[in-house]
C-alpha cells in the first residue's frame, strides 16, 4: 500500500497455484484427516438459472510483482493448514 509504484493501482494479490474446486476439496479432506465424500450435483442444482461463473481462476500475480516486486511465500496447503487450525482451535477466520 505504501510502495509509491502501487499508487492508485489494484492487484490481485494471492498465490498463483492454479487448482480445481475439486482439488481444493481433496486437500481440504486430506489436511483434516475428514472421512467427508465429495458429492458432485449438477451447476443448476447449486446455483439459479441465469448464474454464470467463471470456468477457471488462474491469477495472475505479473502486474504486482512487475510493480512492488511481490511474490507469494506461502504454499495452498500451507495457508489451508492455518485456516483449518484456527477451525480446529474455535476461532473462525
Amino acid at each position: 500500500m505504501e510502495h509509491p509504484n502501487a499508487a492508485g493501482q489494484v492487484f490481485n494479490i494471492g498465490n498463483d497455484e492454479e487448482t480445481t474446486i475439486l482439488e481444493l476439496a481433496n486437500r481440504v479432506i486430506a489436511l483434516t484427516g475428514s472421512a467427508s465424500k465429495i458429492k458432485i450435483i449438477p451447476f443448476s442444482e447449486a446455483y439459479p438459472a441465469g448464474f454464470e461463473d467463471m470456468h477457471r481462476r488462474i491469477p495472475d500475480l505479473n502486474k504486482v510483482k512487475a510493480a512492488i516486486g511481490y511474490a507469494p511465500k506461502r504454499n495452498l496447503d500451507a495457508i489451508l493448514t492455518d485456516v483449518i487450525n484456527q477451525f480446529k482451535g474455535g476461532q473462525k477466520v
